[in-house]
């Protein structure tokens, strides 16, 4: 019979526990199902879930010889490539949330796994901050640069030309990279559905 109670108590913990980790799971494994008419906002929030969906595969299984890998001295390593991906998911989120980017910009002190999470948090927060939104309501959206007194002011559209489609070309980019180093993508990654095959 005490066995029998032991085996309860760890099974109740396990899930417990599996519950959590599923929980706490990293956004963008595949990507989200979107309902609702194709408006200005939908579309884009249904675009950057594409480029989160990218980012996370492209990052997925990355190891320490692919963060540091360098194809030429001139260019930069995977981990720098990673570190400017983040800096432009804030952009992304500040631009959603018509938040100023101060300039000059600081890059925090973290770690790959910290970078990769903050940056898949990001891209949802701005996909989330977008979806809805009325074509008048993005409109009003700017992009701004504070450095000191001095403030830049740049209208929505540039951020489609700018950091979304910068944020998909670094992120095809990671996928070369970590080729070269000999740790390929998930050949399983439909990008067209959204999904990953077993």
């Amino acid at each position: 019979m005490k066995h029998l109670f032991a085996l309860f108590i760890f099974m109740i913990y396990f899930n417990s526990g599996f519950a959590q980790v599923s929980t706490n799971s990293l956004p963008y494994a595949q990507i989200p199902e979107k309902t609702g008419e194709y408006t200005g906002g939908n579309v884009l929030s249904r675009m950057i879930d594409g480029l989160g969906f990218r980012y996370y595969w492209a990052t997925e299984g990355l190891t320490q010889k692919d963060l540091d890998f360098i194809p030429t001295p001139e260019s930069r390593n995977t981990m720098e490539t990673i570190e400017h991906l983040f800096g432009l998911s804030q952009t992304l989120l500040n631009g959603a949330q018509n938040i100023p980017n101060i300039q000059p910009s600081t890059t925090p002190g973290m770690n790959f796994m910290e970078f990769r999470e903050k940056t898949l948090r990001n891209i949802q927060k701005s996909s989330e901050l977008l979806a809805g939104k009325s074509d008048s309501e993005i409109s009003e959206l700017k992009i701004i640069f504070q450095r000191g007194d001095s403030r830049t002011e740049y209208p929505f559209w540039n951020m489609i030309n700018g950091p979304i489609v910068d944020m998909i070309h670094h992120s095809g980019q990671l996928v070369l990279l970590r080729r070269m180093s000999g740790n390929p993508i998930n050949p399983k990654v439909n990008v067209f559905l959204g999904v990953t095959g077993k």
